[in-house]
């Protein structure tokens, strides 16, 4: 029997579960999937749990159940890649034939001091239900400082000014507006939206350092009595400490089949994998597709393709509260109430397929 081994039950990793279960693994394949939470994670709504508008229940989904599937819940600590074994923290090594990576991504504190220790995340489910805690702990009138105005800085402020209209909110942004990513007539929207709802957008901002309950902006102190970091990610430690290629992201390069170079049984997907393209659960999926294509031809000892179409990113979309939205679809930027509707449809529709 051969043991494929995937590390990470999100986005990619779901899709690779769904794509060969419950018709078309082959029956001398186990999977086995390890994963420090005993779920599939909304990873895209980890911003509304830590604002305290959803519960937590509504961004879990069940894995697959199948026979030739295996669970295993536990923290990844390395990759033996000689013996072909992952390595777990207080638990037995599982030895794998072919290993698919996904396991995600961290904040990136790009060397400020104190960001790691005395800010809030919502990078993981663990680490979004410490700053709801947080954040819906605090009194009346206190100050929540949020660095980084990108999506996600941007969809935990709307959400959290309706979800705590009591609380004075600080958006701090390294550029001259909001969202530089998008056109600036989408970005002009959403700062419009935010002086409405009495968020302070503080552009040019260059956090130098961060004490307890204090940010250091251009090396001016400004007390928050919650600081929450959303300016920039990297892929898991696991992978930027894996010999290999890596781009400003940490990310490993892969082939055009998404195998490293030199091992063709290792597989990177989603935030671990180096691609032109900002990390997104679309693309994860994408890439999750074409794994399995590969996997499935190689187990049939058919030839590969060459290559692959690229993967096509239908847009982005972000929330504004519950109420209105922003996005990007075939490079058309929408605004208002449609864009909210779109997402929370497209929510919907992934939860039904996987649920």
């Amino acid at each position: 029997m051969k043991n494929l081994v995937i590390l990470g039950g999100g986005y990619g990793g779901m899709k690779i579960l769904n794509e060969f279960l419950p018709n078309h693994l082959p029956g001398d394949v186990m999977i086995t999937l390890i994963d420090r939470v005993p779920y599939h994670c909304l990873k895209t709504e980890y911003y509304a749990l830590a604002a305290g508008t959803i519960s937590d229940k509504e961004i879990r989904v069940t894995f697959p159940e199948h026979e030739q599937l295996t669970i295993k819940y536990g923290d990844v600590i390395g990759i033996d890649r000689n013996d072909k074994k992952v390595l777990l923290n207080d638990d037995e090594p599982v030895e794998y034939d072919d290993l698919i990576i996904g396991l995600g991504c961290e904040d990136k504190y790009h060397g400020v001091p104190g960001a790691d220790q005395f800010t809030y995340s919502i990078q993981s489910i663990e680490k979004s239900r410490r700053t709801y805690s947080a954040l819906n702990n605090l009194a009346p009138g206190s100050v929540v400082g949020i660095v980084g105005a990108g999506l996600s800085g941007v969809e935990l402020a709307s959400e959290l000014s309706e979800s705590r209209e009591d609380l004075q909110i600080k958006l701090f942004d390294r550029g001259k507006y909001i969202l530089s990513a998008f056109p600036e007539r989408l970005s002009k929207y959403v700062e419009n939206w935010f002086v409405k709802h009495n968020v302070e957008i503080i552009n040019n901002s260059n956090i130098t350092k961060v004490e307890e309950n204090m940010l250091y902006n251009n090396d001016q102190p400004i007390r928050c009595d919650v600081i929450v970091w959303t300016a920039g990610i990297q892929a898991n430690k696991i992978v930027r400490e894996m010999e290999g290629e890596k781009d400003r992201l940490g990310r490993l390069e892969v082939t055009t089949h998404h195998h490293l170079p030199n091992d063709e049984h290792i597989f990177m997907v989603g935030d671990c994998a180096s691609s032109p393209h900002a990390p997104s659960a679309q693309l994860a999926e994408g890439q999750a597709e074409q794994i399995v294509e590969v996997l499935k031809k190689r187990w049939n000892g058919e030839a590969l393709p060459e290559s692959f179409p690229a993967i096509k990113l239908k847009g982005v979309l972000g929330s504004l509260g519950k109420k209105h939205g922003f996005g990007m679809m075939a490079d058309r930027a929408i605004t208002g109430r449609v864009a909210r509707l779109l997402k929370s449809g497209i929510l919907w529709m992934y939860k039904f397929h996987n649920g």
